[in-house]
């Protein structure tokens, strides 16, 4: 588990615990992804959770969707163990998730949680049925379940309930209200019908997932005045590159900094050929520039401008910033505390010398017509110039000697 910084103070919800990884009461906030594979292709699924793990997603979510991907959801969790990856799987279910759930105990049983729609669980009676055989599954098997309120799969009959009650108000709500409302009793009122089935309250996760910024921030204030659940916070689809990053971070940084929001995912929809795990990037991203948590080394580089005409310092910020990404899983098993590390990588006088005394490690680029040297400062204090043509590969050298000399090398365990 990454360093947690202090910072904002955050609302009191009940733990739940879903495989070694707890959500809510004390324990920092948790990134989460989701696969986009085929999950009845074991091999490709397998590969991609491994990947999606090692960026730093501490809760994996895979499509349960047919009789394949249910049975496959066993040999994916042994193919994990194989390559050392021990994360926990969710679930996500929708239409059959019942009849899945209880033709394949092995699915069942090798899931760490399930999640729940139910806008989609079924129609009329069926419905509350489909939902009561999750729910007793869950309960069976002693899993916790999210139940993800989804806008674009909302439950027509309770929005007609809720439309009905407005209409008779003195002075009815406007429509995007009526929908906010409609999200949130979704949500709350099939907590309630979980727990009388017998679902302790420590297992269960709300979300209620829209697409718009505001309605976002505006739902999961009232759903978090309402309830003491954890909460799962994310756009429905927040889209590509990035636009997808900006929706992602303009609604879930407001709540998270009123407290608010014990999981999180940024469904980013990944450029055409593009890496799965750069959510889990933007999600770890999110979280370490607000200074609630800490994943690895981050790299403070200018914007540049008219006297940094060269585009060495931005290549060697790449450099520093894709190499400590690169060394972040030796260095979390070896040394404690490396994840708080920040370095500095400017490109000229003007702000270059101050910037790089204020991060662990700094150095400052020559810009435009300046004298072809590079002081690196190591917490505050000059420590030497570098010159000449590897001056890349001599900073990247410092920064390795500085993590083996300043933070502590974790006991071997055995």
């Amino acid at each position: 588990m990454s360093g947690t910084v202090e910072g904002t103070l955050r609302r009191p919800t009940r733990p739940v615990r879903v495989g070694q990884v707890t959500i809510g009461g004390a324990a920092p906030v948790v990134v989460q992804s989701m696969t986009n594979t085929d999950t009845a292709d074991i091999v490709r699924t397998a590969i991609q959770c491994a990947e999606l793990a090692r960026a730093g997603s501490e809760l994996v979510r895979v499509t349960v969707n047919t009789p394949q991907a249910a049975a496959a959801v066993g040999p994916i969790r042994e193919q994990l163990g194989r390559m050392g990856v021990d994360v926990p799987l969710i679930g996500d279910f929708h239409y059959n998730g019942h009849r899945l759930l209880a033709d394949h105990p092995e699915c069942a049983a090798g899931l760490a949680k399930y999640r729940i729609n139910p806008g989609n669980v079924g129609h009329g009676r069926k419905r509350d049925e489909q939902f009561a055989q999750m729910i007793e599954i869950a309960c069976r098997y002693e899993k916790p379940v999210r139940i993800g309120v989804n806008w674009g799969s909302l439950d027509q009959d309770l929005l007609a309930r809720i439309m009905d009650e407005n209409a008779r108000r003195p002075v009815p709500q406007d429509a995007v209200a009526v929908m906010r409302e409609a999200m949130v009793v979704s949500a709350l009122e099939s907590a309630a019908r979980a727990e009388a089935l017998g679902m302790p309250g420590e297992r269960i996760v709300l979300s209620c997932k829209v697409s718009g910024v505001q309605d976002l921030i505006a739902i999961y204030r009232e759903l978090s005045r309402r309830c003491d659940y954890p909460l799962h916070l994310g756009l429905t689809e927040a889209g590509m590159g990035s636009k997808g990053i900006v929706a992602s971070t303009a609604a879930m940084a407001v709540l998270l900094q009123e407290g608010i929001g014990d999981t999180i995912r940024v469904s980013l929809t990944p450029e055409p050929g593009g890496a799965r795990t750069q959510e889990v990037i933007v999600a770890q991203e999110m979280l370490q520039t607000m200074g609630l948590r800490a994943f690895t080394p981050m790299v403070v580089a200018c914007p540049g401008c008219g006297r940094t005409t060269s585009t060495f310092f931005q290549e060697l910020a790449q450099s520093i910033q894709e190499h400590v990404r690169r060394r972040m899983p030796q260095w979390r098993v070896e040394h404690d505390g490396v994840e708080n590390m920040t370095l500095a990588v400017m490109g000229c006088v003007v702000n270059g010398p101050g910037e790089s005394k204020h991060a662990n490690i700094g150095i400052s680029l020559p810009g435009t017509g300046e004298a072809p040297v590079a002081p690196v400062f190591e917490d505050g204090m000059k420590t030497v110039t570098l010159r000449g043509e590897h001056i890349a590969e001599e900073f990247t050298a410092i920064v390795d000697a500085y993590v083996a000399r300043t933070y502590p090398r974790k006991a071997a365990t055995r």
